[in-house]
């Protein structure tokens, strides 16, 4: 194995593995922790964010390399594992001493990570609810699943481990209901569509995703509520949970969430014309992704209750939504 190499900025550590002929091979994820001596979670962590590469590629934990492969990883800076709890405003809608619903307002980052070591929902839950699980670590301490910075509603919070574990069981086996409202540029062609595509890193640009054959299955059901002028408004339901997976799957139907500004940048000056003054009107009256978590239901771990949540579009939404569907 390699030196630790510092990168061109400064941030963070690379090393090379190269695999040699008399090698014992096993899964790449095995392989590293050992000899790189961090914990499995660490290097499924470091696989999953696109860190490991082989020839230049992203591959998967289960993947077994073979002699004359060159491995390359990308460890990232280390982050303060301190985390203060921060009076940072949020609706709990919902909480107990096994778990807690709350509201995530749009543009705040969900747990500390390099470039937002504080400032997020975690510091926030952190003192209006006081403990959480330990179950996601130093820094995802409590979080079931996450939404992305610029999407708003509903997130599932665990405060205790057995909880937080029952939780992630039940997200696997499909039994947590995530539902999501999006406004999606142009119009699908059907008003029920499910997108089964595989989706992982983007070998070009690791900071996005991408669907290619090479990621992992992700399935998204959408059904169209209302069709306006040169988008439509949809509602979506989650059946895997891979990141960004709503954004990538519409962006690869070539319809993108409006105000996307990763997979859909600009989409609306496509337009032209009349349709693309609409759009571009569309869009600063949203002022932010069209993405909103608005339904979460589950059967609560201990006590077996059926909880049901439901969110409305936050104002800056249903204002460009009310104004859509009057001038389409």
């Amino acid at each position: 194995m390699s030196p630790p190499e510092s990168d061109a900025e400064g941030a963070g550590e690379r090393r090379r593995i190269e695999i040699g002929e008399d090698a014992a091979l096993d899964r790449l994820d095995r392989l590293l922790a050992e000899r790189l001596s961090l914990s499995r979670a660490r290097v499924a962590q470091l696989i999953s964010d696109g860190r490991v590469t082989i020839g230049g590629q992203a591959v998967r934990k289960r993947h077994r390399p073979r002699p004359g492969d060159r491995i390359e990883i990308e460890l990232p800076p280390p982050v303060s594992t301190r985390l203060e709890p921060e009076d940072i405003p949020v609706e709990i809608r919902y909480a107990d001493d096994d778990l807690a619903v709350v509201e995530k307002p749009a543009g705040l980052v969900v747990h500390p990570a390099p470039g937002h070591p504080g400032g997020t929902l975690v510091n926030a839950l952190l003192f209006h609810l006081g403990g959480l699980s330990s179950i996601g670590g130093d820094r995802r301490p409590g979080v079931v699943h996450r939404l992305d910075k610029d999407t708003s509603g509903l997130m599932l919070v665990a405060r205790r481990d057995e909880v937080h574990r029952a939780l992630s069981a039940a997200l696997r086996r499909r039994e947590v209901e995530r539902g999501y409202v999006a406004a999606t540029w142009g119009h699908l062609d059907e008003e029920r569509l499910t997108v089964d595509r595989p989706i992982g890193r983007d070998p070009r640009d690791r900071k996005r995703m991408a669907v290619h054959e090479a990621g992992r299955p992700a399935v998204t059901h959408f059904k169209r509520l209302e069709r306006w002028n040169a988008a439509e408004l949809l509602a979506v339901r989650l059946a895997t949970g891979r990141t960004h997976q709503i954004r990538v799957h519409l962006g690869s139907l070539g319809h993108p969430v409006v105000a996307d500004p990763i997979y859909g940048p600009d989409w609306e000056r496509g337009f032209g014309g009349a349709g693309g003054r609409w759009a571009e009107a569309l869009r600063r009256r949203a002022g932010r992704l069209f993405l909103h978590a608005a339904h979460l239901a589950f059967e609560h771990p201990r006590t077996g209750e059926a909880l049901s949540f439901a969110s409305p579009l936050p104002p800056p939404l249903l204002e460009a939504a009310e104004w859509a569907r009057a001038t389409s």
